[in-house]
């Protein structure tokens, strides 16, 4: 599952699932295309309102599964992959995958163990910021699983300092799974929503926007019996899968596959007519913006902080999404 939306996710969404096609022309599951509907958490409609883009994703076999917010929506629109996963079949592993994501391999392929969940490693220490006279990590980490009843020296990894962020289960939400949908999600909601309008004291100088989620999501995964081991690595965020986030920052650092991969699935007509339609794309793909902001980097030796490589592709008016 991915979410689609009005705006950018549509174009995205376009892209996911003709990728997903060229890599597993034989998939026997169901991939579906979550959209929310207009209701009071929206103060416009957020369904796909391109209608070339319903027609590719129709024509792929992508299935655009409709689901209501409940307790997000605009003030928090990442909170889509967690509502969305209520509309999902009851009982049924499932993969959810961020719509900024490029499929380069065969899925069935990964040795997915679905009653032990993961989440994705390609993370950065983006949550908490600890201060100075503040809280640390184990502090603020203890309280959040004390307040789930949760054993949180378990969830340690050992192996790393005390005080550092990698000691600290800690995911990007770009990509998670689990044995069903409805039992994931209605904890992962249950989680968010108390985190955010109950959280424990420890929390309450830090910012849980844009990263609520990502809090949530560790001790979702924890009470389940996955973890950071759960998965191989090399797989998704790997050969199979790559989450590029935003198309300047995969042409900048992602490697020449992944490019040629991009290129490769966006080739067709009937695929670039849909996504020239979203300016970045078409001067990113298209119109040769993504080699010129490849041609800035040394992917054998990039900066250490996104934020270096974002800043070099805005100087050079680069930086479109």
């Amino acid at each position: 599952m991915i979410v689609g939306q009005n705006g950018r996710l549509q174009y995205e969404a376009a892209l996911f699932v003709a990728s997903f096609r060229a890599a597993n022309p034989g998939f026997s599951g169901r991939l579906f295309v979550a959209e929310p509907q207009p209701n009071g958490c929206w103060s416009r409609d957020p369904r796909i309102a391109d209608p070339a883009v319903r027609a590719l994703l129709s024509d792929l076999g992508a299935e655009i599964l409709p689901f209501e917010n409940k307790h997000f929506g605009e003030s928090y629109p990442y909170g889509n992959k967690i509502e969305a996963l209520s509309a999902l079949p009851k009982g049924e592993p499932f993969v959810f995958f961020d719509t900024d994501t490029l499929v380069m391999g065969d899925l069935t392929e990964v040795p997915f163990d679905f009653a032990k969940p993961s989440a994705s490693l390609r993370v950065e220490g983006t949550w908490p910021k600890v201060e100075l006279y503040g809280p640390g990590y184990t502090a603020i980490w203890s309280a959040l699983y004390d307040l789930f009843d949760l054993d949180f020296e378990s969830s340690l990894d050992l192996s790393q300092p005390d005080e550092h962020w990698r000691r600290y289960l800690y995911f990007n939400a770009g990509f998670f799974y689990y044995t069903c949908p409805h039992a994931f999600g209605q904890k992962f909601a249950d989680y968010a929503t108390t985190i955010r309008d109950h959280g424990p004291a420890e929390i309450v100088c830090q910012t849980l926007d844009p990263w609520l989620d990502q809090v949530a999501l560790p001790l979702v995964i924890h009470s389940f019996g996955g973890g950071r081991d759960a998965l191989q690595v090399g797989w998704l965020d790997g050969n199979t899968t790559c989450h590029y986030r935003f198309l300047p920052l995969l042409y900048a650092r992602e490697g020449q596959h992944v490019v040629d991969t991009l290129e490769a699935v966006t080739a067709p007509n009937k695929i670039k007519k849909v996504l020239k339609g979203y300016e970045p794309m078409k001067r990113m793909i298209y119109h040769g913006k993504g080699q010129k902001a490849r041609a800035l980097f040394d992917r054998a030796n990039l900066p250490r902080r996104e934020q270096a490589i974002r800043n070099t592709l805005k100087r050079e008016k680069l930086w479109l999404r």
